[in-house]
């Protein structure tokens, strides 16, 4: 149990990370897939091998690893189409900014090997139907795999989530803006970034250390010069817009005093390394399973996703100040296993009457969360740098507070 005074830290990198520069592409050639699915679904298309085009028919376990000069594709995948690996890969480096050897990365010229083939029949057999005899219509997709999922939410931020992921996550997200728009010309794509916020009876009230590490152009050496460039371009604005105290923090920037080698020249990237980072920054548990490349019918993504979303509707109605959900699947079943709440404490009613409300309110079988959230849009890509939860964007959608009155009026009727 975490003391009520307490310092809790929490990171985020930026998207010309080496993993997540792996995130992005596996979700791209996902985005890529359910794209192509839906435009020849409405075509009816039929593939020479009898399969129907269809969104709901994907699967894609996609994963990527990056090194020097060369990209790995790899991972199973089930569709009706075909797309472009090497070109989706090579689109993916240039958006992020790696389109020059200068850079330590060039997407014209790296090598590009694909490696995937069809998904497992055992693993469709199981995801594709409850093989029960009573079935229902939406219990005839099955949960991907085993696992338990987590989601989580507090009140101590506008969009519900813990303060310094937060804060990490819209640092590095403005640190690629700066770049990007050349407010700081020489800033490269590769970055991390760290806050330290220090807690008092269990709330935020001041930012204690923030530690900034940014990839930059070989003449750039004057470290002095780089620190009051982020400073005022980078913390400054995205700590006085979230209205904590930051005055007294220590201010870190690159503690090495270079960083000129990065993003894939520097450190192989895998898919999926970075879950603390996608997810609560450490903050809240986690069930283990990650998110990129993974089509929807995989409870790791999916269940993760309508977690949270229970949680933030938790929250959102009042009934806690911090929400954390616990749902566990079993491959080719329909419904969770179990769902356990924890409100660590800050509920008014006991944390048995929220569950019974949660399990009255939500459908939490794959195909009712895939159905409820829109899960066969190709939105993937942009949930694969800053963050997966507490982003302000409408495709978002298991971040909506939209179950707040249903919660209300059951907990009011179990209580």
């Amino acid at each position: 149990m975490i003391p009520k005074n307490h310092v809790f830290t929490s990171e985020s990198v930026t998207e010309g990370h080496p993993d997540k520069i792996c995130d992005q592409i596996s979700d791209a050639v996902l985005d890529a897939i359910l794209t192509k699915e839906a435009r020849l679904e409405s075509e009816g298309y039929v593939s020479p091998r009898g399969v129907a085009a269809s969104r709901a028919n994907v699967r894609c376990a996609c994963e990527t690893l990056i090194t020097t000069g060369t990209v790995i594709v790899s991972g199973e995948i089930r569709t009706a189409t075909y797309v472009d690996i090497q070109q989706i890969v090579r689109d993916t480096l240039r958006n992020i900014g790696y389109d020059r050897a200068k850079y330590g990365f060039d997407c014209d010229t790296c090598g590009v090997i694909n490696l995937i083939h069809d998904q497992s029949p055992d693993i469709a057999m199981g995801v594709d139907g409850d093989l029960r005899p009573d079935a229902s219509a939406l219990d005839r997709i099955g949960a991907g795999d085993q696992g338990m999922m987590f989601g989580y939410a507090t009140d101590e931020t506008d969009v519900l989530m813990p303060m310094p992921i937060t804060l990490a996550s819209r640092l590095a997200e403005r640190l690629a803006y700066l770049r990007k728009h050349g407010d700081i010309s020489y800033l490269r794509p590769d970055g991390k970034t760290q806050v330290s916020v220090r807690y008092e009876d269990g709330r935020p009230v001041a930012v204690d250390c923030v530690l900034v590490s940014t990839q930059h152009d070989p003449t750039m050496d004057d470290m002095d010069q780089l620190k009051a460039d982020l400073t005022e371009k980078l913390i400054a604005p995205v700590l006085d817009n979230a209205k904590i105290d930051w005055k007294g923090a220590d201010i870190l920037v690159n503690p090495t005093g270079r960083f000129v080698v990065g993003g894939p020249m520097g450190d192989t990237g895998l898919t999926d390394r970075k879950i603390i980072v996608d997810t609560y920054g450490g903050m809240g548990r986690h069930g283990g399973g990650a998110f990129s490349g993974k089509d929807c019918t995989k409870v790791d993504r999916s269940a993760a996703y309508a977690a949270r979303w229970v949680a933030k509707n938790v929250v959102g109605a009042g009934l806690a100040h911090t929400c954390e959900l616990q749902l566990s699947y079993a491959i080719g079943l329909a419904s969770p296993l179990s769902i356990l709440v924890d409100t660590h404490g800050t509920a008014g009613v006991s944390d048995q009457v929220i569950e019974r409300a949660i399990e009255e309110v939500f459908d939490l079988r794959p195909g009712a969360i895939i159905e409820e959230l829109e899960l066969l849009r190709p939105i993937f890509t942009k949930t694969a740098a800053y963050g997966h939860f507490g982003r302000e964007d409408p495709d978002f959608s298991w971040e909506k507070l939209n179950r707040v009155d249903e919660l209300k009026a059951a907990v009011a009727r179990l209580a």
